[in-house]
């Protein structure tokens, strides 16, 4: 289990130090970077909150 869990660590690290390097050299405006790097985290939310809400319709049923 530990193992799993370190693998998902450092995925999810690779994986926000691409998107921050992404985020960094692209030449738009300010407020549309600060929306852009905003997304991934509202995008995650909306993963959870759906995935909590199809478990406990599922318990229910």
């Amino acid at each position: 289990m530990l193992k799993l869990k370190n693998l998902t660590l450092i995925m999810l690290t690779c994986f926000g130090m691409g998107y921050f390097l992404a985020m960094s050299s692209l030449p738009i405006n300010p407020f549309l970077k600060s929306q852009a790097a905003m997304l991934p985290i509202q995008l995650s939310i909306l993963i959870y909150f759906i995935y909590l809400r199809w478990n406990k319709h599922k318990e229910f049923s």
